[in-house]
């Protein structure tokens, strides 16, 4: 599913919340406040794939203008290794087309975020008890 910020129904956006707070809060012991005012934006992407047990991998893009930022990316722990995450960053980069984007990885995962051509930019930071790096995919900027 590939849904504007505005077009998002009360219901998708529950189970979407649902999905980052069981992921996020719960399993990774991590208390934050999820809901950060940019869900509902016109220029945000909402991606995911459900199946029998609700949406089962998620992320989002938003349109920061000079740059898309890639966030949220999270699959439920059931529906682990079979490259859900991997498909809808491949969705994701279809709609940052030929733009820079940038995402804070946690760092375990910066070999994933590799893969889609982001590299690490900075140091590591603690970003709520959890290590964090961020990746840039700067297409922009690269010459044949």
């Amino acid at each position: 599913m590939n849904v504007a910020g505005t077009e998002l129904t009360a219901a998708q956006l529950y189970d979407i919340l649902i999905l980052r707070a069981d992921v996020f809060v719960v399993e990774q012991d991590c208390p934050y406040l999820d809901p950060d005012g940019r869900d509902l934006l016109p220029g945000t992407r909402h991606l995911w794939v459900s199946g029998e047990q609700g949406i089962e991998s998620y992320l989002r893009v938003l349109d920061e203008g000079a740059h898309y930022r890639v966030g949220r990316v999270v699959t439920a722990q059931h529906a682990r290794g079979r490259g859900l995450a991997a498909r809808l960053m491949n969705e994701a980069l279809e709609i940052v087309g030929d733009a820079d984007s940038v995402l804070d990885a946690q760092t375990y995962a910066r070999g994933f975020y590799a893969k889609f051509g982001y590299v690490p930019e900075g140091d590591e930071f603690d970003e709520d008890g959890i290590m964090h790096i961020t990746m840039w995919r700067r297409v922009a900027a690269r010459t044949s």
